[in-house]
């Protein structure tokens, strides 16, 4: 169930699975220093990244291999993630008072433009459109958000300019993968690599594509914000939101904060370049 994948691979009982950090806010402290928005545009960058600072950050790798007992196989995360309005918006400010459901760091970035963070379970949002209690989503991926058929009540799906969303991560009970022979350790290995180098974005191209022309067809509107108000966006969200992260979750946790944050620039600016993986309204432009 939501919220239990964690401690199941810690102790065995999942041998491999998927984590959301957002889920799990509490035990890993620094893996929340890779949770931000507004830092990096393209989401195979953001993998890149978050490999990179796993590799050069040891309190990070110290987190998963000894308090959380996990191999991690691979660094993923979702895409993208559109603002997802019932009713159409002309500016951010239109948000003031608004109630967003919100997800991890996103409910940060929804407080600090002025709306009402409403936290729940990704169940429960369809409905909870459906009767007015939301009056948008903020932190459903793109494709979840047509998966789930959000766009049936709240059609108006907005491009603020915040990024790659929401770092994952794929990992293994560290006995599990000890277990492995070598041959087969080299296997994930290489996998991983493959991702790392391609893999994730051509995967994802095609099926960002489809789920485009389906929102499309659907009567999804995409809606691309000026970049004098993405802009605004970005200066009310960063860096304070990274400072906050420094000063309320590293320094209590014992972290260096600010020495891990230097190893995520060094690597954005080595990777961010790199990045291809076009956003849905890029797509749909393109249509």
């Amino acid at each position: 169930k939501v919220g239990e994948h964690l401690g199941a691979v810690r102790d065995g009982t999942s041998e491999i699975t998927i984590i959301s950090p957002g889920y799990y806010q509490a035990e890993m402290p620094a893996t929340r220093g890779l949770e931000w928005y507004f830092r990096v545009d393209r989401a195979d960058a953001l993998q890149r990244v978050c490999q990179d600072v796993y590799e050069n950050f040891a309190p990070l790798r110290q987190e998963w291999e000894q308090r959380h007992r996990s191999k991690v196989l691979y660094w993923t995360n979702w895409n993208y993630a559109p603002l997802v309005m019932r009713k159409p918006i002309s500016s951010l400010a239109d948000l003031k008072g608004k109630k967003i459901r919100a997800y991890g760091v996103g409910t940060d970035v929804i407080e600090r433009l002025g709306g009402i963070a409403v936290p729940m379970v990704a169940g429960e949002v369809y409905q909870s459109l459906e009767r007015g209690v939301l009056d948008g989503v903020y932190g459903f991926d793109f494709v979840t958000a047509v998966a789930y058929k959000l766009h049936e009540i709240a059609p108006n799906f907005y491009d603020i300019g915040d990024g790659a969303h929401a770092p994952a991560l794929t990992v293994m009970n560290r006995k599990v993968w000890e277990g492995l022979s070598p041959a087969n350790q080299k296997i994930c290995n290489d996998l991983a690599n493959e991702l790392y180098n391609g893999k994730f974005t051509e995967i994802y191209e095609g099926v960002l594509t489809n789920y485009v022309k389906k929102a499309v067809a659907e009567g999804v509107k995409f809606i691309d914000l000026p970049e004098s108000e993405k802009a605004r966006a970005r200066a009310t969200v960063q860096p304070a939101q990274v400072e906050s992260w420094i000063n309320s979750v590293a320094k209590p946790n014992g972290i260096d904060g600010k020495a891990m944050q230097d190893v995520i620039e060094k690597a954005i600016a080595k990777h961010a370049p790199e990045g291809k993986l076009k956003r849905p309204i890029e797509i749909a432009a393109s249509l």
